[in-house]
């Protein structure tokens, strides 16, 4: 009979002496595959924080191994009968984790001599590791309740109960060594920015002047921020209904409100009925920078899950033609659109096609096309450790051959807008610039590159937004 391998702790330092630098482990492993076991239910309490732990170990297990964190998470609440309150508390720290996953991969190092597997058992580590790592005052939960629930966690699971033992030593010893540990990992740049080394650097040499500042707000908690819907009310006055119904809350943009504290969206005044949106105030730039007439005819290429479409129609009384290649993501569009009481006509067609198009050009395009989303990490952090650095390359490739397609369906004198949620220049302005030359397009005024930022005055992701005019013929 195969026994499994014996995972050994690394002894402490003498006294005095700082733990060694560990060996850096990719946080992606592609050929070790997460613990799933569809139908296995655990002998746990619906209601403990061991459950909540073992679904997000297991989300972020199936991260380690390529699935976007939101698709993971899907598949735990599919398998479990998690209530709104328990899956709430597993997606809290699934994120935590994602924002923290460099620092506790690296701490893990520090204190066993091997990674251990089965990769769900170093994901409970790691979300374990997230909820003791900040300062007591931040943690969500008491310690020694976090160390006692993650043993549960491994008791209970039959393949991770062979280290319960290893589980409770290396927790324990966290909070022991906490302050030694904690420096010895932060000389790591894996630990102390929480983004691959490629991400560092291909950011410290785009941006020399601010790649702290926005590895650091990409790191940040993104705050909940509405679109008000003009039809229906203004930021004034929908800031008053807020205050009187006990709601802090700040205008961040023309449209804009942002929460001081997120809440669900039933708590929101007016979402129900269409009052407001959830949308970031970078993206609420797009319709306004269309310059919209009514009468026109507008095609949102690639615009699931659908607030460009719906801020469009909030704004002029135009013709939306809306597709995306993914079908599965059109009922999201149509979701938001019957909420707000608003029509568009919804196609499930690829943009780099024109075999869909019946050739009626459009007055105005907008282009949100696929990037590497690298500027909205902070809302979604599991996208650092999935990307590779020759993803923006393949990416923009893509992106052109969409926004060239396009740009035939525009009528002369008509505007196209490109948009991309990256932070790559080859992504963003390197691709605006080639596009001008391919297209003899003339380029209009928009804000370019928005690195994401996160003030009193200011808090958006980050987008860049090129503007151009079909000249005519």
């Amino acid at each position: 009979m195969n026994k499994r391998p014996t995972l050994k702790l690394k002894t402490k330092p003498a006294p005095g002496q700082a733990p060694a630098a560990p060996k850096l482990r990719p946080s992606y492993h592609p050929d070790l595959k997460p613990v799933l076991q569809p139908g296995f239910q655990p002998d746990l309490r619906a209601d403990s924080l061991a459950f909540c732990l073992l679904g997000a170990a297991n989300a972020v297990a199936q991260v380690r191994t390529g699935t976007a964190l939101p698709q993971a998470l899907a598949k735990v609440f599919a398998q479990s009968n998690a209530s709104p309150q328990a899956r709430g508390a597993i997606q809290d720290i699934s994120y935590r984790t994602m924002r923290q996953l460099g620092r506790s991969e690296t701490l893990v190092g520090l204190m066993t001599s091997k990674a251990p597997e089965p990769p769900m058992l170093a994901a409970l580590l790691c979300c374990a590791l997230s909820l003791m790592s900040d300062e007591p005052d931040e943690q969500p939960y008491e310690e020694f309740t976090v160390v006692d629930q993650a043993v549960t966690v491994a008791t209970s699971h039959p393949d991770l109960a062979h280290a319960k033992g290893m589980v409770n030593a290396v927790l324990r010893r966290f909070l022991r060594e906490r302050k030694s540990l904690l420096e010895a990992a932060l000389q790591q740049p894996l630990a102390q920015w929480n983004y691959p080394q490629w991400w560092i650097d291909s950011l410290r040499l785009a941006y020399p002047r601010d790649w702290q500042a926005i590895l650091t707000a990409g790191n940040a908690v993104p705050p909940l921020t509405l679109r008000v819907n003009r039809r229906k009310s203004t930021v004034v006055a929908y800031l008053a209904v807020l205050f009187d119904a006990g709601i802090a809350a700040r205008q961040v943009g023309p449209f804009a409100v942002r929460l001081d504290k997120p809440i669900g969206v039933a708590l929101i005044p007016g979402f129900e009925q269409g009052v407001v949106s959830v949308q970031d105030a970078g993206a609420q730039l797009a319709a306004p920078l269309l310059d919209l007439q009514d009468g026109m005819r507008v095609l949102d290429a690639c615009a699931a899950p659908g607030g460009k479409t719906c801020h469009i129609l909030e704004l002029a009384d135009v013709h939306v033609t809306a597709i995306d290649a993914d079908a599965k993501r059109l009922p999201r569009i149509a979701e938001n659109l019957e909420r707000l009481g608003l029509d568009a006509t919804l196609k499930a067609q690829d943009a780099q096609s024109s075999a869909w198009w019946d050739g009626q050009q459009y007055d105005r395009i907008l282009a949100d096309v696929p990037c590497t989303a690298s500027g909205i990490v902070r809302r979604h952090p599991d996208i650092r450790w999935l990307r590779r650095k020759g993803d923006a390359f393949q990416l923009a490739t893509l992106s052109s051959k969409i926004l060239d397609n396009l740009w035939q369906m525009l009528r002369p004198d008509g505007k196209l807008l490109f948009v991309t949620c990256s932070l790559w220049p080859q992504e963003s302005e390197a691709q605006a610039a080639a596009f001008a030359v391919r297209n003899n397009a003339t380029r209009l005024t928009a804000p370019g590159q928005l690195l994401p930022t996160g003030s009193a005055e200011q808090d958006h992701d980050g987008l860049f937004y090129a503007l151009f005019q079909k000249n005519a013929a």
